[in-house]
């Protein structure tokens, strides 16, 4: 364990996120997610909840200015979301990155950006459309 650093992130996810550069796209994947059908380095943290990982990387993890930073599938046609889904993301990042919106993007556009992605972090999120992508911005000196 290090001090300062949540026990929620793995030593696995520490190293991935200290590899990454401005513009990789990490995915917090919830438990129903084609992870690894799609992604080419996939890591898990079983039983965590989306936010409460996002909560324990926002102050490690500089988001993108220049792009959007977070995404989300949008709903199937027919289908609806649940806003208190998106509440909590926003809520668990807003001590790090206030004011950050997220952008909504087609299931198959949001499945072509997982196999692109940095890595895919499998979670035990079990919310319908519970999947956010993080785009990593530059860390400021």
């Amino acid at each position: 364990m290090l001090k300062g650093i949540s026990p929620l992130i793995s030593p696995d996810l520490l190293k991935v996120m200290a590899e990454m550069g401005h513009g990789d796209e990490l995915i917090l994947a919830d438990a129903h997610f084609p992870a690894h059908q799609l992604g080419r380095r996939v890591l898990r943290a079983d039983g965590i909840p989306v936010d409460a990982l996002l909560a324990a990387i926002s102050p490690l993890f500089e988001l993108d200015a220049y792009a959007p930073p977070l995404v989300m599938m949008a709903a199937v046609a027919g289908d609806e979301l649940d806003p208190a889904v998106e509440q909590r993301y926003l809520a668990a990042l807003a001590g790090h990155n206030p004011g950050v919106d997220v952008t909504r993007i087609d299931r198959f556009a949001f499945y072509e950006r997982a196999k692109e992605a940095y890595a895919i972090l499998v979670t035990g999120e079990c919310a319908k459309y519970g999947n956010i992508l993080l785009k990593k911005g530059v860390t400021p000196s």
